[in-house]
């Protein structure tokens, strides 16, 4: 009895030694790794690395620091997340009567004691001042071309060239659609690849040479942005950069003529040491004299088997199997003349073809008459004249041969007008339709190779053997007849039996001395001279007893006045003065005699309109052109408007009111309306009251008559308007007034972009509310200088706004707040409308200079408690902004809190807006551009 009580208490005693144990090391290992502070690291940990995803998908390389601490963080937590686990294991085997492991928990401890110092170490070291940066632009590689010998020899000859230390200035050059452009893009990419020069960039030249084009295509590959508007400040500032690479390697390609470097900004070899040239050119002359080149190199035609090889790649040797066919193949690629354009034009417009079509093919390139292309030049025409040939349906080839009539750039604007005036194509009745043809038939030519992209929208490229094709198939087909930058005289026009048949006439950048005297020409229904500095007075006369002419062009010439005579032109469909700013007069009567008038563009060109009694053109006669349907004009004074001037058969027109506005390059809508001081009491006259009604880009300045000025130019709400600015206008208090709007439908419901500018005394964008649908397309919002605005948004317009990405606003002295939600919003408000997201598609917000602005959004308010502690209670990423990635503050020193029941902002990224960070948070990814003047 005794042994077994002292056994007894000896067992009760072990026990309690181990609960004490057991309890001082859980009590060291709650401090040694703590979970909290785990738990910290991992939230710290996965913040930064939503930094770093951003960052990647902007674009940007992330800095290797960054990269290491997130491993290690990754290592620590984890272990450390086992051994918590171990402890709670470890516990529950005690509290079970287990005993521990002593001696492996105190080399835990020990574990845990050196882990925590490390935790502390990565705690202090993620804090990065950025997390990422950006690398400078790829260089956009060629795919890899047939390994031809010739090509690979001549690739080697100028890559030696490249490596000799005394040679600076070298030319490639060779026929149109050799491979220049191949040969040195592939030369350049080959100098990179070996790291032959610090820097190589590139740059297309073409027949009229854009500086500022080249200068911004230079500058994209030093990865730099001008700040300067002239062409020579930029000049300079490249220069300064482009002296700053020890070597650079300058590929200039298509040049023309000789090129001022110094006015592109591109330093002389002789100047910088360290510069090499690398230029193609057609002309050798134009390299070796013009340029100065100390070594050049010919890209001769492709030998017999080289041009199979190619043919046969292009074509596809599934095409070829056929023994038949190859040898059909075979004889058709030596019918290319080795020209590497020729064989992939021909390749596309047989491939997947027939055997009779084939054969047909070969037929026709061994019957083809000569033409005036030099040299081999014979078979590249009848080539191209084939891949034409193939186009299907008369539509496409008319706009194939409409194309060759232009140079260097196509703009699809002017396919329409000119393809819209001669008629072309069948089944379209507005211009929008016309369009939309056009985009289909320019789509099925860039697939043939028959025309190139540009990168830019609404702008094609034709390859200029390409367009000598045309322009050959278009003189015998359609008896057009073309000159290209040549001085023109009256010996070197067609013989008068030629003259009677010619349809179209275009005389592109063409020195025209005269005219032919008795200019007999009755059946021309197409006469382009654009641009030409020396049409006389007489020249337009004899062009005037052209009767069945339906196109008339003068785009960009220097004529100062129209004769009386271009009234008789009775069949004249289009009317293009385009550019010609030097037109100041127009006799009376003139416009209203052209009857049939379809488009009259008169862009940058003739403005001085007068009253009707005068000399010089009024707008009234605009009203006798029944058929007018396309108007480009500018009307210096809305006073000259007639109060009954008809415009309701408009379909595309830029009109613009007022001497203060310019012509934009570009424009992204086919209505666009433009009045400045444009007084709504006394200027609404009927027909731009109607016009307002269906215009997409409205711009106002000036305006005044009324405090609802905008209600009262359309009360329907401007169903059509997509873009719509208005600025320095102090009458305006209301955007647009619920009162005179009609009920059946929102305000603005296509708007895509409001700008606001300097109306000091507008107080609310909408006043009363507005019927749903009102601005549910906006995507950007830019307000600046309205000083009597203290919200920009009402709760319930806001959450509307379901597709905005941007929103900038600045210089508004009495900004409250961005979102304000009215006492009559609260009471409406329940339970349903706390989470809907606030602009679920922000991308952008811009705030700057607004001294009193104290909330972004002020979605909460003391009298409605239970929607203020439900927004309080939810995350704000919830509940605005989910998709924001940049966000700018700037000069705001009134600024509190992002939102009424916040006192701080919320991190701008789309995956998480969980965790808050400070007003002045300093690290945000460097892409985020967050900037706050407001001292903390």
């Amino acid at each position: 009895m005794i042994c077994a009580a002292k056994e007894k208490k000896g067992v009760a005693s072990s026990k309690k030694m181990v609960e004490i144990v057991v309890s001082v090391a859980a009590k060291v290992s709650e401090l040694l790794v703590d979970p909290v502070k785990v738990l910290k690291l991992k939230d710290d940990r996965d913040r930064q690395q939503h930094s770093v995803d951003e960052a990647i998908r902007n674009g940007h390389k992330i800095e290797h620091d960054v990269c290491k601490r997130l491993t290690r963080a990754d290592g620590f937590i984890q272990d450390a997340c086992d051994f918590l686990e171990f402890e709670k294991e470890a516990r529950k085997s005690c509290f079970n009567g287990l005993c521990p492991n002593l001696k492996s928990r105190y080399r835990r401890s020990w574990a845990a004691r050196k882990k925590a110092g490390i935790a502390v170490q990565i705690h202090g070291d993620s804090q990065f001042e950025r997390v990422s940066y950006r690398p400078p632009l790829p260089e956009i590689r060629s795919a890899p071309s047939e390994a031809l010998p010739s090509r690979l020899m001549a690739l080697n000859e100028v890559m030696e060239a490249l490596r000799e230390e005394n040679i600076n200035r070298i030319a490639v050059w060779g026929l149109g659609g050799v491979g220049k452009s191949t040969q040195v893009k592939q030369a350049g990419d080959q100098a990179a690849q070996e790291k032959l020069f610090d820097m190589v960039v590139t740059a297309s030249v073409l027949q009229t040479p854009d500086f500022k084009r080249i200068q911004g295509q230079v500058a994209d590959k030093l990865d730099m942005k001008f700040e300067e508007e002239s062409e020579q400040g930029r000049a300079a500032r490249l220069y300064q950069r482009m002296k700053e690479e020890k070597t650079i390697l300058v590929v200039l390609d298509d040049l023309w003529a000789e090129v001022d470097l110094e006015k592109i900004g591109i330093p002389s070899p002789d100047d910088h040491k360290g510069c090499k040239l690398l230029l193609t050119s057609r002309n050798k002359d134009v390299l070796a004299n013009q340029m100065g080149t100390q070594k050049d190199f010919r890209v001769e035609h492709l030998q017999e088997d080289e041009a199979w090889i190619l043919f046969k790649n292009r074509v596809g040797d599934d095409s070829i199997e056929n023994s038949d066919l190859e040898s059909i193949a075979m004889d058709i690629a030596k019918e290319c003349a080795g020209l590497p354009l020729a064989i992939v034009t021909l390749s596309k417009a047989l491939k997947n073809k027939s055997l009779s079509i084939w054969k047909d093919a070969l037929q026709q390139l061994k019957t083809q008459t000569s033409t005036n292309i030099s040299g081999m030049e014979t078979k590249v025409y009848s080539s191209l004249k084939l891949s034409y040939d193939y186009l299907e349906g008369d539509e496409v080839k008319s706009l194939f041969l409409l194309c060759g009539l232009f140079s260097n750039y196509i703009h699809l604007r002017d396919l329409l007008k000119y393809g819209v005036g001669l008629q072309l194509f069948q089944g379209t009745n507005t211009l929008e339709e016309a369009k939309n043809r056009i985009d289909a038939l320019v789509d099925n030519l860039k697939a043939s190779n028959l025309l190139l992209e540009t990168g830019r929208d609404g702008v094609a490229r034709m390859h200029d053997v390409v367009r000598s094709t045309a322009r050959k198939i278009a003189s015998k087909e359609h008896h057009a007849f073309t000159l290209l930058r040549t001085t023109v005289r009256e010996e070197e026009w067609p013989r008068m039996d030629g003259l009677i048949k010619i349809i179209w006439a275009s005389l592109n950048d063409s020195d025209i001395r005269e005219l032919p005297e008795g200019l007999v020409c009755p059946n021309l229904e197409f006469f382009g001279c654009f641009p030409n500095n020396n049409l006389s007075l007489g020249d337009i006369v004899m062009i005037a007893e052209l009767k069945k002419l339906k196109i008339l062009s003068l785009m960009y010439s220097d004529i100062e006045e129209l004769p009386r005579e271009i009234a008789e032109l009775t069949h004249l469909r289009l009317l293009d003065l385009k550019g010609s700013s030097k037109l100041k007069v127009i006799p009376a009567d003139v416009m209203s005699g052209l009857a049939r008038l379809e488009n009259l563009c008169m862009e940058d060109s003739f403005t001085q309109w007068e009253m009707e009694g005068k000399s010089n053109a009024c707008l009234a006669e605009l009203n006798h052109l029944a058929l007018l349907t396309s108007l480009d004009i500018q009307i210096p004074d809305a006073k000259l408007l007639p109060k009954d001037i008809v415009f309701e058969n408009l379909d595309q027109y830029k009109i613009l009111v007022g001497d203060v506005w310019m012509w934009e390059a570009y424009f992204d809508t086919n209505r666009t309306l433009k009045l400045n001081k444009f007084d709504t009491s006394l200027h609404l006259v009927d027909g731009i009251s109607k016009l307002l009604k269906r215009t997409e880009d409205l711009h106002l300045r000036e305006l005044c008559g009324d405090t609802n000025a905008l209600s009262k130019l359309d009360g329907d709400g401007f169903l059509k308007l997509k873009y719509l600015s208005v600025e320095t206008s102090p009458d305006i208090q209301y955007i647009e007034n619920s009162r005179d709007l009609t009920p059946s439908h929102g305000a603005f419901p296509v708007m895509e972009t409001l700008s606001l500018n300097y109306l000091v005394n507008l107080q609310e964008l909408c006043h009363g509310q507005l019927p749903t649908g009102s601005f549910c397309r906006s995507k950007k919002v830019e307000v600046e200088g309205c000083d009597g605005l203290k919200y920009l948004f009402s709760l319930s317009v806001a959450r509307g706004l379901f597709r905005l990405e941007e929103i900038r606003v600045s210089r508004c002295k009495t900004m409250d707040e961005m979102v304000s939600q009215g006492l009559e919003e609260i009471k409406e408000d329940g339970d349903d409308t706390v989470n809907v997201p606030l602009f679920p598609e922000l991308k952008f917000l811009t705030l700057g200079d607004l001294p009193k602005l104290r909330h972004v959004c002020n979605i909460g308010s003391s009298t409605n408690d239970h929607l203020s502690s439900s927004i309080a209670s939810a995350p704000v990423g919830t509940i605005i902004f989910p998709k924001l990635i940049r966000i700018s503050l700037e000069s705001l020193p009134a600024l509190t809190s992002f939102s009424s029941g916040y006192r701080s902002l919320q991190r701008p990224h789309h995956a998480d807006l969980v965790t808050p960070f400070p007003v002045l948070f300093d690290g945000i990814g460097r892409d985020e551009k967050f900037h706050n003047n407001k001292n903390d």
